[in-house]
């Protein structure tokens, strides 16, 4: 009986255990965490911390359901792998035999050899036992410091305000996100934050964490600004967790080297996730993409190889969506933080609220490159097949109706943003009222472009 081995229970790795049992009821399956013996939403720890769920809740199957399946799982680390024995060494130094082997093993945050940052009380958020340390290491505190901007960083901030923990950001860039968001967007989720009462310094680095009896006490920035803080929360990034992988044959870069069909350079060993990295990535996707639905559609993509139908992946147009405390984000396709020769940026904000939308065009052609919306719910869908088939950015703000996903009576704002881009533009283009069965039809040729 064939043996598959899957390194991690993540996203990635939960899928394709998930699905490969669903195409063979024949396979063996052994999943290996050291992190959790159970999957859970990693996405969702934000909320058990303010307390809002509890862990439990954000497992989403029962525990039964991997003896149901059949689904062997170890909860034990993996020390090493040595591809011609097709062999692993766990940590407890018993040994595990595998025909295939899937890594799927995640990311680490990112630390850059600040002195101090060995103490107590500074910390990354990305596993359940940075939740458990984050639970220990914020008891009874007053102040705290969390170094980056970026998603993680504002999740950090809004979970220590919900325990009444006062909050300074420091973040070295001229704005908020500044690689990823334009100007004016960045302002409005710093106004945002100040509002929301998290004193963010900008052009502000991080020298040195001083420490007392072995725990943070507070900051030294490069400014010789000394802050008081009892945690410091790390929003740096992630990177892949590959160091186990220094003594195999395995080839990596800043992630595991892989193919179109997520093999790595060695026959029957695949890497998925948060640790892949694509040697030629799919068009216009970057070589590692650390986020929850990428790691789901490899690990489904994988499956199939792993079943016997060899299987290129191909994700389509970038998305991706978060929130900055309250004001939800929405990004589609290709859109820099600053337009560049031959592409134009058009933007519209609402003047009372924190509602805008951004969008990134070709000149010479109008084709739609990418789409930012804040406080605007837009349906997925739609901008896949209009970024598929390069829809114009005229055709996108005409139908733009067609694309809302705000629930009834939120106020719209698709004249709105249609009137700014015709006066700005010059422009006498015309809102398209909703149609149901334009939205049904573009449901079936984006179905019709997956299969």
């Amino acid at each position: 009986m064939e043996h598959i081995v899957i390194i991690g229970n993540g996203i990635s790795g939960t899928t394709c255990a998930r699905y490969v049992r669903k195409q063979d009821d024949q396979i063996r399956i052994t999943v290996i965490s050291a992190e959790t013996k159970y999957f859970f939403s990693r996405t969702a720890l934000m909320y058990v911390y303010m307390g809002h769920m509890k862990f439990e809740h954000i497992k989403p199957y029962e525990d039964f359901f991997w003896e149901k399946n059949r689904i062997d799982l170890v909860f034990n680390c993996v020390k090493q792998i040595n591809t011609q024995k097709k062999e692993l060494l766990l940590k407890d130094e018993t040994t595990l035999k595998y025909d295939k082997l899937v890594l799927a093993c995640g990311s680490k945050s990112n630390f850059f050899d600040w002195p101090g940052q060995e103490l107590i009380g500074v910390q990354g958020l990305y596993s359940f036992q940075d939740l458990q340390n984050m639970e220990n290491n914020t008891e009874d505190i007053q102040e705290a410091v969390v170094i980056g901007g970026g998603l993680i960083g504002i999740e950090l901030c809004e979970m220590l305000l919900s325990r009444g923990i006062r909050v300074t950001c420091l973040v070295r860039e001229k704005r908020y996100w500044g690689n990823i968001l334009a100007e004016r967007e960045a302002r409005m989720i710093e106004q945002h934050m100040n509002k929301h009462d998290v004193n963010l310094k900008l052009e502000t680095e991080l020298a040195e964490i001083k420490g007392d009896n072995g725990r943070v006490k507070s900051v030294i920035t490069k400014a010789e600004e000394e802050i008081p803080c009892q945690f410091v929360g790390i929003a740096t990034g992630v990177s892949p967790n590959i160091s186990f992988l220094s003594n195999s044959n395995i080839e990596t870069d800043k992630g595991i080297l892989v193919d179109e069909y997520l093999q790595t350079n060695i026959k029957n060993v695949y890497a998925i996730g948060d640790c892949a990295q694509f040697r030629k990535p799919p068009n216009g996707r970057k070589p590692i993409e650390q986020v929850w639905y990428t790691g789901r559609m490899q690990g489904q993509a994988l499956s199939q190889t792993l079943c016997g139908k060899k299987t290129i992946y191909t994700p389509g147009p970038w998305f991706n969506s978060a929130k900055f405390f309250d004001i939800e984000y929405q990004n589609y396709g290709a859109i820099p933080a600053d337009s560049e020769e031959g592409y134009e940026m058009f933007y519209w904000q609402h003047d009372n609220n924190n509602i805008a939308l951004r969008a990134y065009f070709e000149i010479s052609t109008g084709k739609l490159i990418g789409i930012n919306s804040f406080g605007l719910r837009l349906r997925h869908e739609m901008f896949d097949i209009w970024l598929r088939e390069e829809k114009t950015i005229d055709y996108v703000l005409e139908h733009l109706a067609d694309a809302n996903f705000d629930p009834e009576f939120y106020r719209k704002h698709e004249l709105a943003i249609l009137t700014t881009y015709n006066k700005q533009y010059n422009k006498n283009v015309g809102l398209k009222k909703r149609s149901w069965k334009r939205i049904l039809q573009t449901r079936k040729r984006l179905q019709h472009a997956r299969n």
